[in-house]
């Protein structure tokens, strides 16, 4: 038994030790397969994954020791799978400087984008030497600083190369003429200074330059470009270039695009443009051209885009203009053209699509045939001298959405088909000889027209029954013409309607009460006509009116006391009718004047005759006082006032003795955490990370780890007059006491003699003024910018609304609306911001100009009186900013602001949105754009009785229309930046070489 169990046991370890041999070399072999010895070119990957800020984890997760590094994305490697040949990362938000020791590595690199990042520093020259076979290069929208580097022709395999939206700076080294294979060169969007060097005329291989925006040079445009005979695509516009446009460029016989826009060149149109046979679009706008357009263009049959506008062009517009075959876009408006507009415009075009000679001399017919091609959409000639009637065939045009003819001198009557078009969004005939009745039939009236602008014709006969078809109706401005009849009840019917004026005219009849229907209505403008009866109590149904004017009419009765409960009216003119009992004197009705409500014989009380109770007169008792014992009471009064005022001015000096013996105090709105050394210690230069109009700005880290941002401004002066404290006063009542989600919140505040400290939450992603107008404005995409919007109106809304006394911010702007970490919006700097007094009614003139300039309300700039709408109108600029992308002031030439030009461009039509959207956005619901650009015009209305409140921006912002199929429906695909990328130009291309039967909506014109 023993020997057995001796045997038994030998044969279980010689068991265990087989198994313990194979399973080791088992795992030998696994490890030899999973894990061979590392290439350099996956060490370098790696090393350049770890020196890269990658906030996604993008790298980190994808590229691992798991796999082989030629199957990581983005990258692509040779047939042998064992070089590196292309990489591309970009748009994946990497950040630092660009990792030259791990890159110089990948010898073999062929290939290199490292575009839409936030890469910074300067250019690593060290590259230049360790990648010698790079064809492409692509370092575009970063944020690399300092000159460009003079080797970089060294690479001279080098065959794209963009280094475009970055801050590099100097000049273009003239070493850049020496490559021999270049087709694509992009400086663009850069801060680059000096001549631009003729030596780029050496690039005979050069395809596409591209030089503009943000660049700043000197000189003019190089003759020696003339020899780029390959060049497709020249882009030099908004670059600061000046002098002539040289004849060489007639050389370019291969462009088919010059964009030289938004510069001071000036002399006469070259005529050898016209030898540029493959040219499609020309954009020569906003420079000094004068002259005459040369017959030379005859020639250019391939142009698609043709905009000559704001130059000093004269003479008249060449017939030829009208026989360009695949023209689609002409824009000519603020020259100093005559003649009429070319007769057979849109025979030979039949795709022309945009047609634009506004604010010119022009005389003469409008051209019968623009519409032959049945593309029409755009066609404005307002502020010229044309006569005659409205053609039939622009009146029938299918494809139309805006038609402006404003102040000219047409004639005759308005074809009743133009209001059937259902395309149509804008009709503009003001200022002009239309006369005859408006024939509207409510079963084929257009629900898209949303403007109907006819007033100062001659007009006549009723208002047609059938303007209750116009559902989609906003604007009605028919004031100044001959209109008779009663009002028609179906006008209630128009539930879109915001402004409606009907002064002027020959109205009779009472004012229906079907009227209330139309709930979104701030102005009713019914004076000067022969309306009698009474002013029905329904117009208190209009809950959003800010301005009713029912003056110089026959109407009587008394004034229904539910319109003085409308807190929404800020103006009135009940004045020359007929109206009768006593003015009320609640609500709104309290702060108006005589002058609202004279001519009215019958009208008693408030600031008219006191009004009589059944025939006896009222005394009070000082009225019943002699004259001696009102002037002794009176004295008195003054006696006392100035005894409390004194020991009121002893009592404030004490304290501020008091205070000042204390040196520094902190005081808290909530716990803090840190002392107010803590908050000393972040006073240093390296610290500041803003400079406002009221004060330095630091961040600050304290103790706990909490991250502050502190605001020093000076101390009250010496003199101790309260408007020298620098808004601290104002800062402090204000933020003290608030809590709100979209408010900058203040955390406490320290002071002694000599400065003030305002502790705030820091926001990281600083200003949206700083992100929406720097090189990141990019990044900042529709529905980011939408709901920054949604939050800072609600901000100002808690402002206007929920505070009490009211609380006006009074600099209202972009640069003042902060972002924190997830991007939302925290309204701040009340530097400036001013209490109400009295009820929210209540306005105030200030004593000298707050705000900033671009964003200060018309009526506050001319007569300092400021009230909440001044507020609305700086959300306004704010909110056009969103959307073009461009600063209130300095890019549209002199005494021309943001919204001026967005007037100018779009005629104050949702329609024309889409000519100054942000080129930089990428797919954006249409939908959304035109209704956040309607309340921005809302906003921004020139009378601020006809601007809506906060709560009323608010409830129109958030109340998007349409729905999210719509949405993706009427999508808008902007420009994005990939291989074969144009410039910030690249709108005007895709529109002109993009597919024709894309919706008009997608178009973004030259501006």
């Amino acid at each position: 038994m023993a020997l057995a169990g001796s045997m038994a046991a030998a044969a279980t370890s010689t068991l265990l030790l087989l198994l313990l041999l194979l399973a080791t070399a088992t795992h030998g072999a696994a490890a030899d397969t999973v894990s061979p010895p590392a290439s350099p070119e996956a060490a370098a990957l790696l090393n350049l994954s770890a020196a890269l800020g990658d906030p996604s984890g993008y790298l980190s997760t994808h590229w691992t020791h798991d796999t082989a590094f030629c199957s990581w994305p983005r990258l692509s490697c040779d047939a042998d799978g064992s070089r590196v040949l292309s990489l591309d990362l970009s748009g994946l938000n990497l950040s630092g400087p660009i990792p030259a020791a791990a890159l110089s590595s990948l010898s073999h690199l062929q290939s290199l984008n490292l575009s839409n990042n936030i890469l910074n520093s300067t250019f690593p020259e060290g590259l230049i030497a360790s990648l010698k076979n790079l064809r492409v290069l692509d370092f575009y929208n970063n944020n690399l600083t300092g000159a460009l580097p003079a080797a970089l022709p060294n690479l001279t395999n080098l065959v794209h190369l963009h280094l475009g939206g970055n801050f590099f700076s100097g000049s273009i080294p003239r070493s850049y003429g020496q490559w021999s294979r270049i087709k694509y060169l992009a400086l663009s969007g850069n801060e680059l200074t000096g001549e631009i060097p003729p030596e780029l005329g050496n690039l005979t291989t050069l395809r596409e330059l591209y030089l503009g925006y943000f660049n700043s040079f000197t000189g003019g445009i190089p003759p020696e470009l003339g020899r780029l005979k390959e060049l497709v695509r020249l882009d030099m516009a908004n670059c600061g270039i000046s002098g002539v446009v040289p004849p060489e460029v007639a050389n370019l016989t291969s462009l088919d695009t010059l964009f030289l826009q938004i510069n001071a060149l000036s002399g006469r149109l070259p005529p050898e443009i016209g030898a540029m046979g493959a040219l499609k679009s020309l954009d020569l706008s906003n420079n000094l051209f004068v002259g005459e357009i040369p017959a030379s263009f005859v020639s250019l049959k391939n142009l698609t885009l043709l905009n000559l506008f704001r130059n000093r062009l004269a003479g008249e517009i060449p017939e030829f203009v009208g026989d360009l075959p695949n023209l689609e876009v002409l824009q000519l408006w603020e020259n100093n053209f005559t003649g009429g507009v070319p007769a057979q415009l849109g025979v030979a075009a039949t795709r022309l699509r945009i047609v634009d000679v506004s604010t010119n001399r022009l005389t003469g017919v409008l051209p019968t045939e623009l519409c032959a091609g049945k593309r029409l959409e755009t066609f404005i000639a307002l502020g010229n001298s044309l006569f005659g009637s409205i053609p039939d065939g622009l009146a029938g045009c299918p494809s139309l959405t805006r038609l402006r003819l404003g102040e000219n001198y047409l004639n005759g009557t308005i074809p009743a088909k133009m209001f059937t078009l259902q395309n149509l969004t804008q009709i503009e005939l003001h200022d002009n000889l239309l006369s005859g009745e408006l024939r509207l039939d409510a079963g084929v009236v257009s629900p898209s027209i949303g403007e109907l602008s006819l007033y100062n014709n001659r007009l006549s006969g009723p208002v047609p029954v059938g303007i209750g078809g116009l559902v989609g109706l906003q604007k009605l401005l028919v004031a100044g013409n001959r209109l008779s009849g009663e009002l028609p009840r179906e006008i209630g019917k128009l539930q879109q309607l915001s402004k409606a004026d009907l002064s002027g005219n020959l109205i009779s009849g009472e004012i229906p009460p079907a009227i209330a229907g139309c709930r979104l209505l701030t102005f009713l403008d019914l004076s000067g006509n022969r309306l009698s009866g009474r002013i029905p109590p329904a117009l208190a149904g209009l809950r959003i009116l800010n301005y009713l004017n029912l003056s110089h009419n026959a109407l009587d009765g008394e004034i229904p006391p539910a319109i003085a409960g409308m807190q929404s009216l800020t103006a009135v003119d009940f004045s020359d009718n007929n109206l009768s009992g006593e003015v009320p004197a609640t609500g709104q009705f309290a702060y108006f004047n005589a002058t609202s409500f004279a001519g009215n014989p019958g009208l008693c009380g408030a600031f008219l005759s006191p009004c009589r109770s059944h025939g006896v007169a009222t005394t009070s008792t000082f009225g019943s006082l002699s004259s001696a014992s009102k002037l002794l009471l009176v004295l008195g009064l003054l006696a006392l006032s100035i005894v409390f005022a004194g020991a009121a001015v002893l009592k404030a000096r004490s304290l501020k003795r008091s205070a000042e013996a204390r040196a520094w105090r902190l005081t808290a709105f909530q716990r803090l955490d840190f002392a107010v050394d803590d908050v000393l210690d972040c006073l240093k230069e390296e610290n500041v990370i803003g400079k406002g109009g009221s004060g330095i700005v630091y961040k600050g880290a304290m103790p706990g780890g909490a991250v502050v941002a502190v605001k020093r401004l000076p101390a009250m002066g010496r003199s101790g007059a309260a408007h020298d404290d620098y808004g601290f006063s104002a800062e402090i009542q204000t933020l003290g006491r608030i809590r709100h989600r979209h408010i900058v919140r203040l955390l406490g505040f320290a002071a002694n003699r000599e400065t003030n400290l305002l502790v705030y939450e820091y926001m990281p992603n600083g200003s949206l003024g700083e992100v929406l107008h720097g090189k990141k404005g990019g990044h900042l995409q529709w529905a980011t910018r939408y709901k920054i919007a949604v939050e800072a109106a609600k901000g100002l809304c808690y402002l206007h609304h929920d505070c009490s006394p009211p609380i006006l911010h009074r600099d209202v702007k972009s640069n003042n609306i902060l972002l924190d970490a997830e991007f939302e919006a925290h309204v701040a700097d009340f530097g400036l911001a001013k209490f109400l007094r009295g009820n929210a009614g209540g306005s105030e003139c200030m004593s000298a100009i707050a705000g900033s300039y671009g964003y200060i309300a018309p009526e506050y700039a001319y007569t300092l009186k400021v009230d909440e709408k001044s507020d609305v109108y700086s959300f306004g600029v704010v909110l056009l900013e969103l959307i073009a992308g461009r600063k209130p002031v300095g890019e549209f030439g002199d005494g021309v602001d943001i919204v001026q030009w967005v007037r100018m461009v779009t005629g104050s039509s949702k329609e024309g949105v889409t000519k100054i959207a942000d080129a930089r956005l990428s797919t954006v619901p249409l939908h959304e754009l035109t209704h956040v650009f309607y309340v921005a015009m809302l906003c921004v209305a020139e009378q601020s009785v006809e601007r809506p409140t906060m709560r009323e921006v608010v409830q129109i912002l958030t109340d998007l229309p349409g729905t999210a199929a719509a949405a993706a429906a009427t999508a808008i695909d902007a420009p994005s930046h990939g291989s074969g990328k144009e410039q910030d130009r690249s709108a005007e291309m895709q529109q002109q070489d993009g597919s024709r039967e894309s919706p008009p909506q997608q178009d973004l014109l030259s501006i």
